[in-house]
């Protein structure tokens, strides 16, 4: 933002979307009227939820869940690009990042549905081989169709709100508004800066259930940030609680060190996607993978009555301890 534009007014819109809120902030001439605006931001939301939502019986994604093997279905261009993009990262992470859990994830509970399953049920349930959307797919995306050729159960969950932020952010695009904040829950996306050029500035939370305290603060400018971690989404079951986030490999919910990972990405559907992909491969593969593909990511990880912070920047790492 320059100097010129240094008295324009902070504005604040938000509303309700994938059982959370997106909030929108951004800076504007004095008096710039919000209701064309907020009006866009509220039906980008909603386009991404009748798409992707498993949780909507009628939503694109759910068509595409029912529909019989070998049958071509027409799909809006914004779900074939997050399909696209999802089959990318889960070929390059190695598998780590995967659409064919859907089963998993309402047999767990994580889903529209109950659980009607205990534990070991569960866990012979995960150990059952299952086609990865990758070979399950065929798609033609300059014809905006695919067609399944293996059943297959998909869940976006892991991307779609990542790609909701970034629908709002081409809403505020779209408005011809260039300093601005966009989130759903903790996925964000940051263009241009605050007056006087101050950096926008995002809090890392840390990795406690059950309650909601800042670890830390991030600035981000012309960039997006997302995070995954064990502590936001769980079931209890027999006394035991399992994290949202489902290892591809086993059918099972994740078993490792790591709390939380934070991704900074040109988009936030690839924050999103690589935060859930590394958050899977762990403590050592996940880093690991991260400082190949000259990424920026902090990982959090338990290690007994600390949290041992592992930061990537362009693929360098740094580390320190902090304690709780």
């Amino acid at each position: 933002m320059s100097t010129e534009t240094a008295d324009w007014q902070r504005y604040s819109l938000n509303g309700p979307t994938m059982g959370s809120r997106y909030t929108a902030l951004f800076y504007a001439a004095p008096g710039f009227a919000t209701q064309d605006l907020a009006e866009r931001l509220a039906q980008a939301v909603e386009r991404v939820e009748q798409q992707m939502s498993s949780w909507n019986p009628e939503s694109d994604l759910s068509r595409l869940n029912a529909a019989p093997r070998h049958r071509w279905m027409t799909v809006p261009r914004e779900l074939m690009n997050v399909i696209s993009t999802a089959l990318r990262i889960s070929e390059q992470s190695g598998g780590a990042f995967e659409l064919a859990v859907g089963d998993l994830v309402q047999g767990w509970g994580f889903g529209p549905g109950t659980r009607t399953l205990g534990p070991p049920a569960l866990a012979e349930q995960g150990r059952k081989r299952r086609a990865p959307a990758g070979y399950a797919l065929v798609l033609e995306p300059r014809r905006q169709r695919l067609r399944k050729r293996a059943k297959v159960q998909l869940d976006l969950n892991g991307i779609a709100k990542g790609f909701g932020v970034d629908e709002l952010a081409r809403a505020l695009d779209a408005s011809g508004i260039h300093d601005y904040l966009v989130g759903i829950d903790g996925e964000m996306r940051a263009k241009g800066s605050k007056p006087a050029g101050q950096p926008w500035t995002v809090a890392l939370e840390k990795p406690l259930r059950g309650v909601r305290e800042v670890m830390g603060v991030m600035e981000i400018s012309n960039a997006a940030i997302a995070t995954s971690g064990d502590y936001r989404q769980w079931v209890e079951i027999a006394g035991q609680s399992y994290a949202h986030t489902l290892d591809p490999a086993t059918g099972m919910p994740l078993d490792n060190r790591l709390a939380a990972v934070s991704v900074v990405a040109s988009s936030c559907m690839l924050a999103d996607a690589w935060a859930t992909a590394l958050l899977v491969l762990g403590e050592i593969e996940g880093p690991r993978l991260a400082q190949e593909r000259g990424m920026d990511a902090l990982f959090v990880i338990r290690d007994g009555t600390q949290w041992r912070e592992v930061s990537i920047v362009g693929g360098e790492l740094q580390a320190r301890i902090d304690t709780r």
